[in-house]
């Protein structure tokens, strides 16, 4: 029987060439679907339009005055950007480290001194603190009293963490991009 069904090279040698050609045009289509699934698959994953409009998001800030605090929305979230005076700087600057349960500097805090970009989430229970109250000045969480300073640093309370500063850049003298 194999002898039978075997193509021969002498007699037909053409038909083996046809064959291998629809064999490999054939495993070529195979291909082809298997890798437009995978692709469709993976798009299918990405982010939509809405959501990325969402992303990113600019911010004039000329038209804070000094020592006040605006709320904007950021990907659904509100968001302190407060203008601090000179004094106000120096005041957070000099506040010893050992005095602040999570440690950071406000110069670590900042971009620019002058500006403080913090979201608007207490990280003890997700709360949105009240801004220029509290013990320090800066925002004040009824929920549960964690007071925070004008740099967002955690001072009193039962919170662990400072208010989270979120990605942010200057794009302008004074107009920032979030995201």
């Amino acid at each position: 029987m194999f002898e039978e069904d075997r193509v021969d090279k002498v007699a037909e040698p053409e038909r083996r060439a046809f064959t291998y050609l629809m064999l490999s045009s054939v495993r070529f289509a195979y291909a082809s679907a298997a890798r437009l699934l995978v692709v469709k698959f993976v798009a299918s994953m990405s982010a939509s339009a809405d959501v990325l409009a969402l992303a990113f998001s600019e911010f004039d800030l000329s038209s804070i005055e000094m020592g006040k605090t605006i709320t904007a929305k950021w990907r659904g979230k509100p968001v302190f950007i407060r203008r601090r005076s000179a004094a106000e700087i120096a005041t957070e600057a000099a506040v010893p480290m050992e005095y602040l349960r999570d440690q950071e500097t406000d110069a670590d805090r900042t971009l620019k001194p002058e500006f403080i970009v913090v979201l608007g989430i207490c990280p003890h229970l997700g709360c949105v603190p009240v801004s220029n109250a509290g013990d320090f000045g800066g925002w004040f969480c009824p929920c549960h009293g964690s007071h925070y300073d004008k740099s967002g640093r955690i001072r009193k309370g039962p919170s662990p963490l400072n208010l989270e500063v979120p990605p942010y850049k200057f794009i302008d003298e004074n107009v920032i991009l979030m995201g």
